[in-house]
Formats: structure tokens, sequence, C-alpha cells
């Protein structure tokens, strides 16, 4: 099998564009909900071309200040992560113990992720005070309270698709972002720390994806309850950075 393909079981191959998932093999439901899932981000990958902020990153107008800005809106939303993991993992049954084991894992490894955020923003100059003082934004407070009301349901397996976006951008545009702020603004990797470990670890964090993708999507429904919660978390994921506060709180 050839590098970003996805063994069908039962013979075949798909593309799985820029996924790194050699050596996977899915069902078939769990192949068509993963197709669905590409065609979701393609079109979040185009939406957040077009948020003003991330804009200035294409554009080569991305300051140092933009770059607190956007540390200081995200932290909140990262903190909260790990809660909502872990709530995730609280929620699944007896009958589903492998699955929650993975997801706790998954909240170990990611729990502390906001301290470095913090050292990145306090190394791009600002005041660590600042970043400590910020409250979510408004679209902070919506993907927060959305997640939070999904992982509290029982057996919450439509969570795989907060997870296929969220962890999507680490694997596929952290360590691009990152590479590009330096180069535009003179900043040290040590202001973009949080991206460039994301860009580097979330390709594990994808494989984890994939095999509870073929253990538990394996019908109509669970498809459609996965996909359409990615649309959702990748929607306001986007409002999240359009709703972006400037100033100091």
């Amino acid at each position: 099998m050839n590098d970003g393909e996805i063994s069908i079981e039962g013979g075949g191959t798909a593309p799985a564009e820029e996924s790194t998932t050699e050596g996977v093999v899915l069902n078939p439901h769990a192949q068509v909900c993963l197709q669905q899932l590409l065609r979701v981000w393609l079109g979040f990958e185009r939406d957040l071309s077009k948020v003003p902020l991330l804009r200035r990153i294409d554009l080569g107008t991305y300051t140092v200040e933009d770059h607190q800005i956007f540390l200081r809106n995200i932290r909140q939303q990262v903190i909260e992560g790990s809660r909502w993991i872990t709530r995730t993992a609280s929620s699944f049954d007896r009958d589903h113990s492998e699955i929650r084991s993975t997801i706790i894992s998954h909240a170990v490894d990611e729990h502390r992720d906001y301290e470095m955020l913090e050292k990145d923003y306090v190394a791009s100059g600002g005041q660590l005070e600042d970043i400590l003082n910020m409250e979510r934004n408004i679209g902070s407070e919506a993907l927060h309270g959305f997640l939070m009301h999904r992982s509290s349901r029982p057996n919450p397996i439509d969570l795989l698709g907060a997870m296929w976006i969220i962890e999507g951008l680490g694997e596929k545009m952290a360590n691009s972002w990152a590479e590009r702020i330096q180069e535009l603004t003179g900043l040290s990797g040590d202001s973009t720390r949080f991206m460039t470990y994301h860009g580097e670890n979330d390709s594990d964090h994808m494989q984890r994806f994939y095999a509870t993708l073929d253990s538990v999507c394996i019908n109509e429904e669970a498809i459609e309850s996965i996909v359409k919660t990615s649309k959702v978390v990748a929607r306001l994921y986007r409002l999240q950075l359009e709703e972006i506060e400037y100033d100091i709180q």
C-alpha cells in the first residue's frame, strides 16, 4: 500500500489526501464515514483561509501582535479540551472500555498543553497575566458548550467528528503555520512550541482515531452522527477564530 492510502476491508484502496494512515484497515462503513469526513475537512480548510487573522498568514502581513492575539484567544479552548475529552471517556459504558481507555490516554497527553501555549505567549513578548486573565470569546463559548453537551450523552461516538477537526488542525496545518509565523515575525521557535508540538504528535493521535473509527462506525446511524458533529465543530471552530477579542482583558 502506498503512503496516504487506506485499505478497505475486502480489497481496494482509497486515497486519504493528507492523512498518514499507512497500514490501517477500515471496515466498509468506517471507510464511507472517512470519505465524508474528508469532504468536511476540505470545506473547513477552505473556510479557514477566509478568516481575517489566518488570512494574514497567507498574505504575509501577520505580525507579532497578531500572534499574541491568536494565542490569547485559543488558550481557553485548549484548557477546556481536556475537560470535554475526559467527560467523553466517562460517558462510555463497560461495553466500550477499550475506547474509554484510549480517550483517557489522549486526555493525559494533552491536559497541560495550555502551559506550553502560555510560554509561547511570554516568549513572543506578552505578559503572562494578560493571557491568564483572558476569557472565552463568543465562538469559544459556543464550541465549549456544544462539546460538553455532546460528551455528556451515553456512548458519544459522534465526538470522533470533533477529534477529526481539532486533531486534523495539528496534523495538517500546525507545522506550516509555525514555520510561516516565524518567517513573517522574526520570532524564534520558542514562540510556536504549541503548534510545533501538535504538528509532530497529532499524527499519532490520528492513528488512534482511525482504529477507534473502525471499531465504532459499524452502521449508517454512526456515520451520520460522526459526520454531523464534525460539521458542527468545524463551523464553531471557525466562529472562535472569527470572533477574536483584540483587546487585553
